[in-house]
């Protein structure tokens, strides 16, 4: 028989193939072998030391421990979630709940309610802000942790919960009906001026699209003709309304955000489905360092497309995909699959978790390994660091006094005394902290304690630190003392050289005790420096087209 002439090269390719197959097959084989060895040893652990340890351990808490643990040296998204906390997941990415709807939390060393949202059994029932929790039907909750007594109020919905509280010397009880409570994503919309549109966008969780929809439809027919969209403070949530929200503006079949992984499953591309409500309407995205995740896509596309001015400070940097897998006994693990990419091409996740400095610390990308990327108009844009704004507003620094006042909830507790005195103030717009109402804010601070330190001070206490182990420290010792007493601060000369925004932080406090939520929003656009940006891009068309084309740097 005649043997067939082989091709070399074709037979060092099969050889090659079959040694990179065995290869893959072994490493594979390793890999399953060292998670069941270790998995084995773990479980002789916990095993080993219900026998011997000399006192009894709990093998859930010792378990949940070490699974965090390890859960750590991976990202801060990958979360293990046990049963018993998975309501508490269910409010994360859907919004309901089954309770009576309040956002509790512990001020001054005391659990109270921080604010009952508008129109849900708290809030209709009669709590306040600053009720303070003694029971909850007959458990008395005055020493419990925040999340026990918020374990305590869910409840299914039409069940009845008692809640008795302290309201300044008076004890109340209050027969509260639970219900399933849907928090909205969209806590206020409204109009700026005549021609523009505002909406608040502060999740993304369960309907946030269908929000906003209702939304903008509502503002258009009221005869808006430009938009703000503010996600500023929003930590995202579910990617599919990031989607269908920026699909409103954009028209259909257009690429919005792509996820790349491991594994072929995770990779998709998320292309608008839809017909735009408004590919046109000006807009201008306001964005902060709190902006994150589905934030970021929403601002990061209609930013790629100039479909909109963003307007603030650089965003969070979150673009991992988080995909939620069922494990044994009604728990689930959140762990981390992919990484989003925006249509520019651009990946927005800041940090590279996967490499760590010799600390354990996860490192920030550097700029030298920023790729730039192109938006539809050609303007460059950057990968690795969040979204950037087309224009940077600085955020915001207060006085010392100012943060004094708030951390140690005096503007707190007054807004509290000033509620229980007074019915009414005027609409969130039109009220302001008067001369006559800051007086007796000043005359009620006078037993309180709020004692700080200036940056000035702080800078000298340092100086005089450092300087001592100097050899000439005895020379400038008294210059140092003379500078002290100069600028030691006088609280009464503060609360008048930072009587304005010591009025803002009122205003605001105040205002939440008479229209909750919503009326904090429509209050804040007043003086809004973003906001006022955002007017003035807007109104000036020609402006908000040279923003949007390649010839302006950023």
């Amino acid at each position: 028989m005649k043997l067939q002439h082989r091709n070399p090269l074709i037979i060092f390719l099969a050889v090659i193939l079959s040694a990179g197959l065995l290869f893959s097959f072994a490493n594979k084989n390793d890999r399953l072998f060292a998670i069941a060895k270790n998995l084995d040893i773990f479980a002789s652990v916990i095993r080993e030391l219900d026998s011997y340890y000399v006192d009894d351990i709990d093998p859930d808490h010792l378990v949940a421990i070490g699974i965090n643990a390890m859960l750590e040296e991976l990202d801060p998204y990958t979360d293990f979630i046990p049963e018993e906390n998975s309501d508490d997941f269910r409010l994360m990415t859907t919004g309901e709940y089954g309770g009576v709807g309040a956002l509790i939390g512990n001020r001054t060393g005391v659990n109270m309610v921080l604010m009952p949202y508008y129109g849900f059994p708290a809030q209709a029932g009669g709590l306040r802000i600053g009720d303070q929790f003694l029971k909850v039907d007959t458990v008395d909750v005055s020493k419990k942790e925040t999340s026990d007594i918020s374990r305590l109020l869910k409840g299914p919905a039409n069940t009845a919960v008692d809640v008795q509280v302290k309201r300044g010397e008076d004890t109340l009880t209050f027969n509260l009906t639970r219900r399933k409570i849907v928090i909205s994503n969209v806590p206020y919309y409204g109009k700026i001026d005549d021609q523009t549109g505002y909406i608040k966008l502060t999740d993304f969780t369960t309907n946030a699209a269908t929000d906003v929809r209702k939304a903008l439809l509502d503002l258009k027919s009221q005869g808006i003709t430009r938009l703000v969209l503010d996600v500023r403070d929003n930590p995202g949530g579910i990617l599919k309304e990031a989607v269908d929200i920026v699909n409103l503006f954009i028209p259909k079949g257009k690429e919005v955000v792509r996820t790349i992984g491991k594994i072929e499953n995770v990779n998709a591309v998320y292309k608008t489905t839809k017909s735009p409500v408004d590919k046109d309407i000006p807009i201008a995205v306001l964005i902060n360092e709190r902006s994150a995740s589905a934030a970021e896509i929403v601002a990061g596309a209609l930013q790629d497309y100039d479909r909109a001015v963003l307007i603030g400070r650089k965003t969070f940097g979150k673009g991992l995909v988080q995909t939620t897998v069922p494990l044994s006994y009604n728990a689930q693990i959140k762990l981390t699959t992919a990484k989003y990419y925006i249509p520019s091409g651009r990946c927005i996740q800041a940090i590279d978790y996967s490499k760590k400095d010799e600390n354990g610390n996860s490192n920030s990308v550097p700029d030298s390994l920023r790729n730039e990327f192109k938006t539809k108009n050609g303007r460059l844009v950057l990968d690795g660091a969040g979204i950037e704004p087309d224009l940077k507003i600085d955020s915001k620094s207060f006085a010392p006094i100012t943060f004094s006042l708030v951390a140690r909830n005096l503007i707190f507790s007054y807004g509290n005394e000033f509620f229980r005195q007074h019915e009414s103030i005027a609409s969130p717009r039109d009220f302001e902290i008067d001369d006559t109402m800051y007086k007796d804010f000043v005359s009620w601070l006078e037993d309180k304690d709020y004692d700080y330190t200036t940056y000035v001070e702080k800078s000298l206490e340092d100086l005089n630190k450092y300087a001592q182990k100097e050899p000439y420290f005895e020379e400038i010792q008294a210059t140092i003392e003379e500078l002290k007493n100069k600028v030691s601060h006088n609280k009464e000369q503060d609360l008048i050289t930072h009587k304005g925004e010591i009025k803002e932080a009122l205003k605001e406090e105040l205002i939440s005790r008479y229209y909750y939520q919503e009326g904090v929003v429509e209050a804040s656009l007043k003086n809004d420096e973003e906001i006022k940006k955002s007017l003035a891009i807007l109104s000036d068309q020609q402006e908000l087209r040279q923003i949007l084309t390649a010839s302006v740097k950023k």
